[in-house]
Order: C-alpha cells, then sequence, then structure tokens
C-alpha cells in the first residue's frame, strides 16, 4: 500500500543514493578552514560570510520546519483514521444494507463491529467484513430478519 507518507518519500525520508548531510558542526568546520586558508592579500569579503551564515540559518530553519510538517502530517493521518472510526461506531447494532462486491445485489445485515483496516473503516456485518464505503442505506436497529429487537425502534427521523 502506498500512503502519503512514506520512508522512500524523497521529501519526507531517505533519497536514492548516498546522502552527504552538511549539519551545523561540519558547516562551522568548513567556514573556520576556509577562513584559514584564504589568500591573506584578498580575504572573504564581509558580506561573502554574512552571506553564507544566513544561507545556512535558512537552511537550518527550513528543515526544522520539514520535521515538523512530517509530525503534523503523521498526527494528521491518525487523527483521521480515529475520526473514520469513530464516525463509523455508531453503527454498531445498526441494520444496514450494503452492495456484495461480487453480484452487486443489496444484502441487509446488522453491524457487530467496527475496525481500521489498510486505512479505511471496515464494519462487521454478520459474520463478514464490509468496508464502509459499500454502505448504502442504514435501516435503523430493527433485527434484518424482523425478529425480536430492542422493541422494533427505527431511526427513521420522525422521532417518536
Amino acid at each position: 500500500m502506498i500512503d502519503g507518507i512514506s520512508a522512500n518519500d524523497p521529501i519526507f525520508g531517505q533519497t536514492a543514493g548516498p546522502t552527504q548531510d552538511l549539519d551545523k558542526s561540519a558547516f562551522m568546520k568548513l567556514l573556520v578552514a576556509q577562513m584559514r586558508n584564504q589568500n591573506p592579500l584578498e580575504p572573504t569579503s564581509n558580506d561573502q560570510f554574512i552571506a553564507q551564515l544566513a544561507q545556512f540559518s535558512s537552511l537550518e530553519q527550513m528543515q526544522v520546519v520539514n520535521e515538523n510538517l512530517v509530525g503534523l502530517a503523521v498526527l494528521q493521518q491518525s487523527n483521521a483514521l480515529m475520526s473514520q472510526l469513530t464516525d463509523s461506531s455508531v453503527l454498531i447494532g445498526m441494520t444496514v444494507e450494503y452492495e456484495d462486491p461480487v453480484s452487486g445485489e443489496p444484502i441487509v445485515g446488522q453491524v457487530s463491529s467496527v475496525k481500521i483496516e489498510e486505512g479505511i473503516a471496515v464494519l462487521r456485518i454478520d459474520g463478514q467484513d464490509v468496508p464502509l464505503a459499500s454502505i448504502t442505506a442504514v435501516l435503523g436497529t430493527e433485527p434484518p430478519d424482523g425478529g425480536e429487537g430492542d422493541g422494533g425502534t427505527t431511526n427513521d427521523g420522525d422521532g417518536e
């Protein structure tokens, strides 16, 4: 399965081939070496020195922002999964209609549980796992066979 955040994603994770990250310590060592080895007759100007420091500072800030965005994306994905689970859990005990994936025929059954599987909400209906997207109607709380239930209460919205 491919998801929006992957360890092999070049923006959020590893890139193809070897990488050479220049951290703060390495940058400062390089800068000191540059200053030691510069031509005394043509020293690096203050403007160039300040520009290099500003460029590194900007890069460092962008890396922090990127790390924060990755964390935010992971939290948002987790929140979306929990929202699906919460929204689907109200269907537990309800009689629903769904489309049979093989025949396309409508099937009526009662939801007994809900789980998240591969990033989507899946309902357990009369012993069968059914994706939430396959539900075509919520019929109420009356058992699908018309037998004894919780008093025949339906969810028809008339308040009676």
